[in-house]
């Protein structure tokens, strides 16, 4: 078997594992081993699987990723999340679909305070979905918004697809974080706009609250604004420090987890069996990603050795001559992949491969980082993988079938279309806020 040939066959070997629900970091491993290999021998395989894990691990940037998921878990477990659906709702609740549109909104607040996609679906799925669903909402509204707003945290900072692959791209990291802010408000808005419009066309979706409910969540919404204030602390803590140059991103990890903890100190909301919970946490999903980098690393090399990397640069390569075209084409791989593999796997595949050729044609790295993290983002949410969508089905339970959830996420998807042809077509809303940094 010619390597090329091989290599394809990895990937359907890949792809297999991975739809037996082997996890993505063991697929990867098993694959990458087992096929350097074949194409070189066992002792180098060894050799990679022995260096990798310690090359891997060892970048400083890294070190943001526990921060982050630590600083997330506090805010989880010290009540953020409730406080921030509770006052997004008395605020919301008066437009078409507001509990919806709070959901999207609270999801929002709590991405600045949490840096990933699941937790955030996590915590707002217990939250929004029972309370639509009680109300009356259309189930695969209710679902679909929670799903997809999940992934915003993708995108606004603290973000660690964004740390990531600023590591591996070699920009940024904090100017990659501020990059993330305005296209990260400009999702967040198609959500709401598609979520009102579909409402006003379709009362059914959403019951209206009576008069009545409405004046009594007027009367409460300033008291609401009061149990809000962390996330705003939070938000200045990081975005400001990172913005004005004063912390680094790794040192905006740990601030954040700091003032988290405070906060929930002075509040009263957290304990020494909390904090070790948020502690435990926070180093499970540390040792997941990094697994799961690891074996993409691995991956990486046997493609490279393969001939597959530059089979795909070839296939995407011969739109050269017209950047547009590149972008497209990249797209569309991003978009295939998006449905199979996992977020970081996607990109640590991805990356050695394009970023290449985004120097070569003299791209913008931050604005295609951007780029990068939206399709991941998209591919959080699309069938027939979709990881936000198998979060919400694991807090919902049985009350919603998973195919009702996909249902939900595809007007969510069309709305990403729009986005997606705004941001490429106008870099500025990517850039505009790094190119006014120290």
């Amino acid at each position: 078997m010619d390597p090329l040939t091989f290599g394809l066959v990895t990937l359907g070997c890949m792809l297999f594992l991975i739809a037996l629900r082997v996890p993505i970091g063991v697929a990867l491993g098993v694959v990458s081993i087992l096929g350097l290999a074949y194409v070189r021998n066992f002792p180098i395989a060894l050799s990679i699987l022995r260096e990798t894990p310690f090359a891997f691990a060892a970048s400083w940037d890294l070190t943001a990723i526990p921060m982050f998921l630590l600083m997330g878990a506090i805010a989880n477990h010290s009540g953020i999340s409730s406080a921030l659906f509770r006052a997004a709702r008395l605020w919301f609740s008066a437009l078409p679909g507001g509990l919806a549109v709070a959901a999207n909104m609270a999801s929002v607040g709590f991405a600045a305070a949490c840096g990933s996609s699941l937790a955030s679906s996590a915590a707002m799925g217990r939250l929004a979905i029972p309370e639509m669903l009680r109300v009356g909402y259309d189930k695969a509204l209710a679902t679909g918004v929670v799903a997809s707003a999940g992934t915003l945290a993708a995108l606004i900072p603290p973000s660690i697809m964004l740390v990531l692959y600023g590591v591996f791209a070699e920009v940024s990291i904090s100017r990659l974080l501020i990059a993330g802010i305005l296209p990260g408000i400009l999702t967040a808005a198609a959500y709401v706009a598609l979520i009102v419009i579909r409402c006003k066309l379709n009362p059914a979706l959403a019951p209206k609250l009576s008069d009545d409910e409405l004046q009594t969540l007027r009367a409460d919404r300033m008291s609401a604004l009061k149990e809000v204030w962390p996330v705003t602390v939070l938000i200045l803590g990081i975005i400001g420090g990172l913005y004005g140059g004063i912390v680094t991103p790794t040192e905006a990890g740990a601030v954040g987890a700091a003032l988290a903890l405070v906060i929930a100190m002075v509040q009263r909301r957290i304990n020494v069996a909390t904090f070790i919970d948020a502690m435990k946490e926070s180093m499970s999903g540390t040792a997941q990603i990094f697994f799961v980098g690891m074996g993409a690393v691995m991956y990486t090399r046997l493609l490279s050795l393969t001939g597959v990397s530059q089979l795909l640069a070839d296939m995407v390569g011969g739109y050269a001559g017209d950047p547009l075209l590149v972008i497209l084409a990249i797209s569309v791989v991003f978009l295939v992949l998006g449905m199979f593999l996992d977020p970081l796997g996607i990109m640590l595949i991805t990356l050695p491969v394009f970023l290449p050729m985004m120097e070569a044609l003299d791209l913008n790295l931050i604005w295609f980082g951007i780029i990068v993290v939206k399709y991941v983002e998209i591919g959080m949410i699309t069938p027939p993988l979709g990881m936000n969508v198998f979060v919400v089905k694991s807090v919902i339970g049985p009350a919603v079938p998973i195919w009702t959830i996909y249902r939900g996420v595809l007007w969510f998807l069309a709305a990403e279309v729009v986005v997606m042809a705004l941001l490429i077509a106008f870099p500025q809303i990517s850039l505009f806020l790094p190119e006014l940094m120290r």
